[in-house]
């Protein structure tokens, strides 16, 4: 599977520039071929010349990522630029827009390589893009005995976007915390900033919670299925649930302190008030039925045919998702948490006599009005927690809540009528972003429900025609997981998103770049 990523890699590498060799993903902003070729040896030193604990921090990652596959020794130093060198800088400045924040500057000559930066991200993105020029090699667990040479060049660059994400789906299936730090690097090689977390859903709930155990205990497992995920039995009675697992507060804190030092926020997901049959498999009185036995499901088919909703009407549901979301909250920095508010099924809503009882006194006209009830006092619970609110594009059904930013799935058409009520978006439609789908050839690919072609991923542009910059904070590829159960197959399957990455760093020279995160 290395071997196969690394030949994706350089097919790609050789599509999407000019052929000097290594490319850089995304493409530069500018790049500027000169005479001559860097020689990485022994004695290069590599030169801090900003004497800060992010610099040193820094350095030391570049030191260990050269001396894994060569196996030399490299020791940082404030020491005067003496000899073959690398030289890592911050200059100061004032920041005008996001470009300039994560901008850096690369510089290679026979002597001396130089990366500078206006902040600490920006200096870690130069270095991203430095080891990509090396030989390949230079992703080796063990000593390679090659010529670590580099084409000198210039190189200038910034992102054209302040959100360049990627979702993983851990619910369907789990994946252990080991490789969840793996997928984060990966991320950062390539210059994405956010990790979006998808935590829970009918298939598993997969982080602690210590005001609700049995969220864990419970709904964090299932009965073992294989096969096609839409084909698959529902559990019989008597079978054990042993499939699934969970990350306790603790893995949570390990991984969100990793990805800091990668430069990548991880934005968590609570996905309500559908797709919530872990949640009712552990706490049944939160459905409108009430006193029903659910069981955490691995397939599709019970979609309509058991209830996976809250219930919008029932006030211990609020009670919960405020416990919930506060340590939610306090585990993760991100500035939002996202809520899901996709798919939800609202036939059990209709049958239920407190649901037509909620809605006539609230003067709620339909089932889409009711869930932007249920929505706006789930934003107030978010807010109450210090953090901003975003959801998939159903959150606009029914009427959006009140500062709320939407993540465009079904399309771009529920981005352009939030962009309409001057919100701001994040692009992800399924048409062109899902991580999930046929690659290739079906019929030697894994099982799945639709095609997503390297081409068509590669023309998608977040920013659609006639919409102002700013208002699209960015794009994201999402790789959901029924049909993938394996790290093995899930690295297969996420290379589609070099597609992605073109667009979100660079490449597309404009002058003004979208929101900072911080505001609203």
């Amino acid at each position: 599977m290395k071997r196969f990523f690394f030949l994706l890699v350089g097919y790609i590498c050789l599509t999407v520039g000019k052929t000097w060799g290594q490319q850089i993903i995304p493409e530069p902003v500018i790049q500027q071929k000169s005479a001559g070729a860097f020689v990485l040896t022994p004695d290069t030193k590599i030169h801090i010349h900003t004497n800060t604990q992010a610099v040193w921090d820094l350095a030391n990652f570049l030191a260990e990522s050269l001396a894994i596959p060569t196996g030399w020794k490299f020791t940082p130093s404030t020491t005067p630029k003496i000899g073959k060198h690398i030289n890592l800088e911050i200059e100061q400045t004032t920041f005008k827009v996001i470009a300039e924040a994560e901008s850096y500057t690369l510089d290679i000559t026979p002597t001396r390589i130089s990366i500078k930066a206006y902040t600490a991200n920006g200096l870690f993105y130069g270095i991203q893009s430095l080891l990509q020029l090396f030989p390949k090699q230079i992703e080796n667990k063990q000593q390679q005995k090659i010529a670590w040479t580099i084409p000198c060049r210039h190189i200038s660059d910034y992102p054209r976007y302040a959100w360049r994400g990627i979702m993983l789906d851990v619910s369907r299936h789990f994946f252990p915390k080991e490789y969840i730090k793996k997928f984060i690097d990966q991320l950062a090689r390539y210059k994405f900033n956010t990790f979006h977390w998808h935590l829970s859903d009918d298939q598993g709930w997969r982080i602690e919670i210590k005001s609700y155990p049995k969220l864990t205990s419970v709904g964090a497992w299932r009965v073992p299925r294989t096969g096609n995920w839409w084909q698959r039995e529902m559990p019989q009675t008597g079978e054990q649930a042993t499939y699934g697992g969970f990350y306790t507060q603790d893995d949570i804190r390990e991984i969100v302190a990793y990805a800091q030092k990668k430069f990548i926020k991880i934005l968590p997901e609570i996905d309500v008030p559908g797709h919530s049959l872990a949640i009712l498999a552990a706490y049944p009185e939160l459905s409108c039925g009430g006193g029903n036995k659910f069981q955490v499901n691995g397939g599709w088919k019970f979609y309509r045919e058991v209830e996976n909703s809250l219930c919008p009407a029932n006030e211990k549901v609020y009670d919960f998702l405020d416990k919930v979301l506060e340590e939610v909250a306090s585990l993760f920095p991100h500035p939002y948490i996202h809520v899901g508010g996709d798919e939800c099924y609202k036939g059990y809503w209709e049958k239920s006599a407190e649901c037509q009882a909620l809605m006539k006194k609230e003067g709620l006209k339909n089932l889409d009005e009711l869930q932007s009830y249920f929505m706006k006092r789930v934003a107030k619970i978010v807010t109450s927690k210090g953090k901003k609110l975003i959801g998939w594009g159903e959150i606009l059904d029914g009427g959006l809540p009140p500062d709320a930013t939407v993540m465009s799935w079904r399309g771009i058409k529920g981005g352009l009528e939030a962009i309409k009520q001057n919100r701001p978006v994040v692009m992800t439609p399924n048409t062109h972003t899902y991580l999930d789908l046929y690659q290739g050839e079906p019929s030697i690919e894994p099982d799945t429900y639709d095609m997503l072609r390297l081409q068509k991923a590669y023309s998608f542009d977040p920013t659609p025609e006639g919409v102002a910059e700013g208002m699209v904070l960015g794009g994201q590829g999402n790789l959901w997981t029924e049909s993938v159960p394996t790290t093995r197959h899930l690295e297969y399957m996420s290379t589609l998103g070099l597609g992605l990455w073109q667009r979100y760093f660079g490449v597309k020279k404009i002058q003004k770049i979208g929101i900072l995160l911080s505001k609203k």
